[in-house]
């Protein structure tokens, strides 16, 4: 059960390293935005960058864990941790979008650079994250009863 923990934390802080970097070059190449706009824009991109590394880091991981001996798939179990997964990190997103935008949004507004506001409200809002996610698995239960 601790080492489901490590993974999912594992991949989720990779994804982040991947985001805080891609989103910080695109907060600086869209400098001459509005505020609001270049928080929104890197806001997104860091959503994409994020979900596409933690969604390929989780599969690789995971990809043994649904298959029955006659080489199926575990459909059942699948659906039940799916929903598990996905209410954890939904929470944890909803959390995370509000947080970071409001902090990169206020650092704009206080003129740090653009990467630095991007770099600063990201490493912050993904403590919250880790935070919430963490907590969020144990209440949802996804490590127990054999998962």
């Amino acid at each position: 059960m601790l080492q489901e923990y490590f993974k999912l934390n594992k991949n989720i802080l990779i994804a982040f390293a991947v985001s805080i970097i891609f989103s910080a070059i695109i907060a600086q190449s869209l400098a001459d935005q509005e505020d609001f706009l270049n928080t929104t824009y890197t806001l997104i991109f860091d959503y994409v960058f994020y979900f596409s590394t933690f969604g390929g880091l989780y599969y690789y991981d995971n990809r043994k864990k649904y298959l029955l001996k006659s080489g199926k798939t575990n459909k059942e179990k699948l659906h039940h941790d799916l929903i598990k997964i996905i209410t954890s990190l939904g929470i944890a997103e909803v959390v995370y979008t509000i947080t970071r935008w409001i902090l990169q949004y206020y650092l704009l507004s206080i003129n740090y650079d653009h990467y630095l506001a991007s770099i600063t409200s990201q490493i912050i809002s993904t403590i919250i994250y880790m935070i919430v996610v963490n907590l969020s698995v144990k209440m949802t239960r996804l490590y127990k009863d054999g998962n």
